[in-house]
């Protein structure tokens, strides 16, 4: 199994994917361009399977009709999609398993919250999970917003108990490109933070490619995985007694920031 990151050059700045599987099948997730997932197909080989869209908004689905048009494949989507996602062949229900082939899989997680037709995509290699493709519910350095029909109590709910919990060495592969501004925003509200200071400097010195995190390098440098952090509790002002308050007005603070 391989993961194909497309950077789309949108200006919303999306990730589109393609997950190559060992028996020669290709998924595509959240297709933003589908001329330019169309061609990536072409240059790499192989079957198109489905189509697999994280959430209904547009720009994780717009790819889906030309592809389709060109294709015939499939397009997968979570359950809750239905009516908010033209064309869907298939509903995705949690915890359901999709076979690769060999012993790669991928695992549905639904994960509401950025809003509550979400899932993420957990890769898995001989039962060992690899990658997880989190759409717009857990970005590099950052969570999602909620303001297109989320919730962020329920965001909250949804990154701590299925995201944050994943093995350190988990890679993330997020629906957008926002690691150096979520960085910025992490050492705006923990100034001392050195890991997210050095990650900042690769990203600025890293020319075109881009940078891929995992589980331990999160909890390090995301403000949203470190709700009991000292400094980043006194710099807040309001209700912070708990982790999921300290998680709101981060999230309230992130929005205009």
């Amino acid at each position: 199994m391989k993961v194909h990151q497309i950077y789309t050059g949108s200006s919303l700045r999306n990730f589109s994917y393609i997950i190559q599987s060992s028996d020669g099948l290709s998924y595509v997730v959240d297709p933003y361009d589908g001329r330019q997932v169309l061609d990536f197909i072409k240059k790499i080989g192989g079957a198109l399977a489905a189509i697999i869209n994280t959430h209904e908004h547009w720009d994780h689905t717009q790819g889906n009709s030309e592809i389709v048009r060109e294709t015939k494949c499939a397009v997968w989507a979570h359950s809750n999609a239905e009516g908010k996602i033209k064309g869907v062949t298939r509903f995705l229900e949690a915890n359901e398993i999709i076979s690769l082939g060999g012993d790669d899989e991928i695992e549905v997680l639904d994960t509401p919250g950025h809003t509550f037709a979400h899932l993420c995509l957990l890769l898995r290699e001989n039962s060992k999970p690899i990658a997880v493709l989190t759409g717009d519910t857990l970005f590099n350095a950052g969570v999602g917003n909620c303001h297109n029909g989320g919730d962020p109590s329920v965001l909250y709910e949804t990154v701590m108990t299925q995201l944050k919990c994943l093995p350190d060495d988990v890679l993330i592969y997020p629906g957008h490109e926002y690691l150096g501004n979520n960085l910025c925003f992490t050492l705006d509200r923990e100034p001392s933070n050195q890991s997210a200071k050095g990650l900042l400097s690769k990203y600025n010195s890293r020319g075109d490619d881009f940078m891929v995190t995992n589980i331990q390098i999160e909890k390090e440098v995301n403000t949203f995985f470190r709700l009991n952090n000292s400094e980043i509790i006194n710099n807040l002002s309001g209700e912070t007694s708990s982790p999921k308050e300290v998680f709101l007005r981060l999230r309230e603070l992130r929005n205009n920031w």
